[in-house]
């Protein structure tokens, strides 16, 4: 069967590995239908993810057909899926938040992904849903803005502010607005901050144009947003995160800074801040982005910059490691 497979750092290729015929022992077999790529695979396009041997079969973003040993999942069921493995035994485990497992795998980094014709995955892993193919290639991705927003245990009566409407971004953006707050999204991209304000932002703030000082403080009254949500992974808006937020506010990273970030950090204990990390997503995470997209309460089509076929997978991933601003969220269906 077919694979898109990265051989090396800037060579992509379709390869032909052995077929799966069924499901392993304890799993379900999957027909992939659609596979979305991610920022993680444009990094390991480029050769800069750290946690990637090649070579490495793409793919985390999934929907997928059940078509074997499905248990209670009949043949023909829609799924999406979670992507990471956790060990059960490590202090992340043991405290029951098993996405920032010591050990995790995620399909496509540290182990082969779903970017093939067949995958065979544990049926935990699954998640039915009454979604739309692109719909269920969403859900992943828009899990880990939700796990940070949950992180943040933002509320409806929070102003919540995210740095960054990319995908990852999005996400946080929609989950803020969709659990009831006052969402602020910030970036450079007035395109970008559209579909943002589709995601539910009340309010965009474009820095090339406006102060974001100046325009938080008039959003809010004077104290700052209650939650900062850092989506980028720049130093400065590591800074800007602590720098805005409110009073006794919630700072959550998302975005790794591929630099070391220097803090004035009297901010930390005169604020008396909660400084959060947020990793991958937990089964609620997956439960509540699913909920949000059965409402209507994403722009799907907004969000998916193209679909494209398998073939046509290597030729869109340089378009985009050329041309990153050109692209939210780029799909490939496994289908044609």
């Amino acid at each position: 069967m077919k694979a898109f497979r990265m051989e090396s750092p800037g060579k992509a290729t379709i390869a032909h590995i052995p077929t799966l015929d069924s499901a392993r022992p304890g799993e379900v077999l999957l027909k992939v239908n659609m596979v979305g790529f991610c920022g993680t695979d444009l990094t390991t396009y480029r050769g800069g993810n750290a946690m990637v041997r090649y070579p490495r079969i793409l793919g985390h973003e999934v929907a997928a057909t059940v078509i074997d040993n499905g248990g209670d999942l009949t043949n023909g069921t829609l799924v999406t899926l979670s992507p990471y493995t956790s060990c059960g035994t490590c202090a992340s485990c043991l405290r029951n938040r098993p996405n920032a497992c010591l050990h995790n795998q995620t399909m496509g980094v540290q182990r082969d992904g779903a970017m093939t014709e067949y995958v065979s995955i544990p049926r935990a892993k699954l998640y039915p849903a009454p979604l739309t193919l692109k719909e269920l290639c969403l859900v992943e991705p828009l899990t880990v803005g939700a796990h940070a927003a949950a992180r943040g245990r933002v509320a409806p009566h929070d102003t919540a502010a995210i740095f960054g409407c990319g995908g990852i971004g999005l996400g946080a953006i929609a989950a803020s607005a969709f659990r009831g707050a006052n969402t602020i999204a910030i970036d450079m991209d007035d395109r970008k901050l559209e579909v943002a304000r589709k995601a539910g932002a009340r309010h965009c703030i474009n820095t090339l144009r406006e102060d974001l000082h100046t325009r938080l403080q008039e959003i809010t009254e004077g104290h700052g947003p209650d939650v900062m949500i850092e989506a980028i992974g720049l130093p400065q808006t590591f800074r800007a995160a602590v720098e805005e937020v409110a009073f006794t506010g919630r700072v959550v990273y998302i975005g790794y800074a591929k630099e070391p970030v220097s803090y004035e950090t009297r901010l930390f204990v005169q604020k008396e801040l909660d400084i959060l990390g947020s990793r991958n997503a937990l089964h609620e995470d997956f439960l509540a982005v699913i909920a949000m997209l059965e409402a209507g309460n994403f722009p799907v089509d907004d969000a998916v910059s193209a679909i494209v076929s398998l073939d046509e997978a290597a030729p869109i991933l340089a378009e985009w490691s050329s041309a990153p601003g050109r692209f939210t969220k780029i799909m490939v269906n496994l289908n044609d």
